[in-house]
């Protein structure tokens, strides 16, 4: 997917894990069948998961996921992963990576229907409210921690490139009341910065579990609200606005739209030839956005 990214193969992570953690040595290592662009997982026996970046943007959050994930773990409504070992580079391999304990359940796939869409909306909502109730004391910026405004030259350059493959008009219409909604005032709050398929677990149409934390940090609440059109459907949308309560007043709801346009759009726009599922996920997130229920939802 990445011209720079690093070869990991099983053999590659046996040696790793024998090298640096001999108590594990002797456990089945099998590659989980993921779309996920920034590292690669092999399942370690029956209950951990090791996981490798593939690049060194990504290795650099390997300290920050260590030390935080301990801290929401404690206090989230639904299982985030354990942190159970941090390696070093070795064997040929550059950056650090880490071992975490394997949580159970599928991901999604945007644009199939969920068993229980709206008791899933309701789980998300209340595990954004708990994410946005941690302290903020200490805590980094999220990667998307900036004013959404930051992005609109690039996004508008995003749109001209992809003419002839989105509706430019009505992506450009969405991607204007975005830009024209109010920016948030308030002091950044604690998001996961990327609540798409890839990066939950559902359990019988339930939430069951979030993954890839690589973008947490503080930011505006509004980029979490980006689950509204990567996740639910327009049934499911209502549902989880009214569960997130007052608090997400008309204009954090237009920025939520934005984030989830201009991530979709730059996925779109980079994948469609090296990632077919992120890719095909982007066309759904933007098809969900232009619809003309999406100016209401």
């Amino acid at each position: 997917m990445h011209a720079d990214e690093v070869d990991i193969d099983e053999a590659l992570v046996r040696r790793l894990v024998e090298g640096q953690f001999p108590a594990w040595g002797g456990l089945s290592v099998e590659r989980v069948d993921s779309a996920g662009t920034s590292n690669v997982m092999f399942r370690l026996g029956a209950d951990m998961v090791v996981r490798l970046p593939r690049l060194s943007g990504s290795a650099e959050d390997v300290e920050r996921e260590h030390r935080w994930l301990r801290v929401l773990a404690a206090v989230l409504p639904v299982p985030v992963p354990a942190p159970l070992g941090m390696g070093a580079p070795g064997e040929g391999y550059p950056y650090p990576w880490s071992v975490f304990r394997w949580l159970d359940g599928d991901t999604p796939v945007a644009g199939r229907p969920l068993a229980e869409p709206e008791l899933f909306a309701k789980d998300m909502a209340g595990f954004i409210t708990s994410l946005r109730a941690v302290d903020t004391t200490g805590a980094p910026a999220s990667y998307r921690g900036y004013p959404l405004a930051s992005r609109d030259a690039s996004t508008r350059e995003v749109i001209a490139g992809l003419r002839g493959i989105v509706d430019v008009d009505a992506v450009t219409g969405v991607w204007d009341a975005a830009m024209r909604a109010a920016p948030w005032q308030g002091p950044g709050v604690w998001v996961h910065g990327d609540l798409q398929p890839g990066n939950v677990l559902v359990h019988e149409g339930r939430l069951g579990a979030v993954i890839d934390f690589e973008c947490m940090g503080t930011g505006d609440p509004a980029v979490d609200l980006i689950s509204a059109w990567y996740l639910m459907d327009d049934a499911a949308r209502p549902v989880f606005r009214a569960a997130l309560g007052p608090a997400v007043d008309d204009a954090l709801w237009e920025r939520g739209r934005g984030w989830a346009l201009t991530i979709a759009l730059n996925e779109l726009s980079y994948y469609r030839e090296t990632n077919p599922v992120m890719a095909d996920t982007a066309r759904v997130v933007i098809g969900r956005l232009t619809a003309p229920s999406g100016a209401q939802q």
